[in-house]
């Protein structure tokens, strides 16, 4: 759930604008010339659209550890596609999949400061972890740890996180379930 949406969303509101969050990304993903679909996932019901999707339940740990585990579990090409952009455009991420000898890895900066998207073309979670998570310095940390381990990396348009109820709207312009929610929940007299 995002607790950093509210107060301006109730706690089952805020939970609403996940779901549709993690369904336009299911939906966004499952549109990617992918080999392989894995949803990381840390939950006991699986959303409707991971059918199909092979899941890896999340590790303990915080952030930076449970997304270094992932890149320490699959090897080969893995790109990370974080929930809280549900609005990306999919071919924004072409270049992901191209096989360019000359890229090592990908990165999606936050407007906050964090990332929405990382790939790498030998995944390796020493890259992640440890980089302070949550902050408005994630995302240089991030970068800078590519950059440092000699990786050439490629950027990714900045995008704007559904991290508070103020981005809800952004988000909606172009992710077509948090629209519906967003719709659903203004009658009810939430204004974001």
């Amino acid at each position: 759930m995002k607790t950093r949406l509210q107060p301006e969303f109730s706690a089952e509101e805020a939970a609403s604008i996940a779901a549709a969050a993690l369904a336009d990304t299911l939906e966004v993903a499952a549109g990617l010339p992918a080999a392989r679909r894995i949803l990381y996932f840390d939950g006991d019901a699986l959303p409707p659209g991971a059918a199909g999707w092979e899941v890896i339940p999340q590790s303990g740990g915080g952030l930076d550890e449970r997304i270094a585990a992932l890149f320490d579990t699959i090897d080969e090409p893995l790109l990370l596609l974080g929930m809280d952009t549900p609005h990306v455009e999919p071919a924004i991420l072409g270049g992901v999949f191209a096989d360019d000898p000359e890229v090592d890895a990908w990165f999606g900066p936050a407007t906050d400061g964090g990332f929405w998207a990382l790939a790498m073309r030998r995944p390796d979670g020493v890259l992640i972890r440890g980089v302070p998570m949550s902050t408005d310095r994630t995302g240089a940390h991030q970068f800078e740890r590519l950059r440092a381990a000699g990786l050439r990396v490629r950027l990714l348009p900045p995008l704007t996180d559904i991290d508070t109820a103020a981005d809800v709207p952004i988000a909606a312009r172009r992710s077509p379930a948090v629209a519906r929610v967003l719709t659903a929940l203004r009658p009810s007299g939430v204004n974001a």
